[in-house]
């Protein structure tokens, strides 16, 4: 398979890293805004490797398009579409999503792929979502929590998602939440622990409630401090670290099984630009050799007929995910 990676930063980096290590890519075309970052990531990664500039002629011969820069990706996905690629985005800007969601219809008439959210979360967390619903006959409920920024572009969504405005799905109907509110108490893996989340504009139930049928409450928060909270409207007032910190997820799935109820908790604990990589590179592989057959656009909960091949791809490439077994 031929891929093209947009994006040179933090995951996109990673991205094509993976890829190139990959047997069954034959060769992969780095593309970026800046020419010399791109010849530079060409020349690091090897000979199977090329640079370009983020033009839609870079895009002409490949199999999947991964876009890992900074939203918006609509235009560039509908760029790949248009000459015959699959799309992955790790995009987890809500607009964004949404955007890319929307082309669904042209996707599926062009019998192409558009993984959406491909990330650390939405992305990993969809898989975890997916892994645990399948130990239930129905899902009821779904809450996820994570903390930890990929890199500047991520960090920068972050920021401006505590001054949007959240959407829930409860009882069959989109509710919509103001960012910053509903405090809630999280317990991540260690060395994370406990973590103040809150709602946010974050995509996640954009991508879960239409892979889980019947399912009544999906929520999502973010952890944040209260300076985070307090200038989520306004510009960043310091430059974001380069790469972000240690990040985790959390995902709870309560269900039904026959009679009785239950609830899953799944964690991951990572590098958030690490995960994200990987995510989106086992993604492009699994589009590019048929493992994700399905046209249309979707996130990983919807598109994945079945997340354990795909988390034991990402376990035998560090990323791994964890149950918790204790009493809650």
């Amino acid at each position: 398979m031929r891929a093209a990676v947009v994006g040179m930063g933090a995951v996109g980096a990673r991205v094509a890293r993976q890829l190139i290590s990959t047997e069954a890519v034959e060769h992969v075309v780095v593309l970026s805004t800046d020419e010399g970052r791109a010849a530079s990531a060409a020349r690091s990664l090897g000979d199977r490797t090329k640079p370009g500039l983020v033009r839609p002629e870079a895009f002409e011969g490949m199999d999947v398009v991964v876009l890992a820069g900074a939203p918006p990706h609509r235009a560039l996905a509908e760029a790949a579409l248009e000459r015959g690629a699959s799309v992955i985005s790790v995009s987890d800007a809500i607009g964004d999503v949404q955007d890319l969601l929307d082309l669904d219809a042209e996707a599926r008439e062009r019998g192409r792929s558009i993984v959406v959210g491909a990330g650390f979360s939405p992305g990993l967390s969809c898989l975890l979502v997916r892994h645990g619903a399948a130990a239930f006959d129905a899902v009821e409920e779904v809450h996820l929590a994570k903390v930890g920024t990929g890199g500047p572009s991520c960090a920068r969504v972050h920021h401006r998602s505590l001054g949007g405005t959240g959407v829930d799905w409860r009882d069959g109907a989109w509710q919509r939440r103001r960012g910053g509110s509903g405090r809630e108490l999280v317990w991540f893996p260690d060395p994370v622990c406990a973590q103040d989340c809150y709602r946010a504009a974050l995509p996640e139930a954009l991508l879960l409630a239409p892979a889980l049928p019947g399912v009544q409450r999906v929520t999502a928060r973010v952890a944040a401090t209260r300076r985070d909270r307090l200038t989520g409207r306004l510009p960043m007032l310091r430059r974001p670290h380069p790469e972000g910190v240690v990040g985790a997820i959390r995902v709870e799935v309560r269900g039904r099984r026959g009679q009785v109820r239950d609830a899953h908790v799944l964690g991951v604990i990572d590098r958030p630009a690490i995960a994200a990589g990987t995510v989106a590179a086992v993604a492009a592989v699994a589009v590019g050799t048929g493992a994700i057959d399905r046209s249309g656009a979707g996130g990983l909960a919807a598109l994945v007929p079945d997340p354990l091949p795909f988390l034991r791809d990402l376990w035998e490439r560090g990323v791994r995910a964890a149950a918790f077994e204790g009493v809650s």
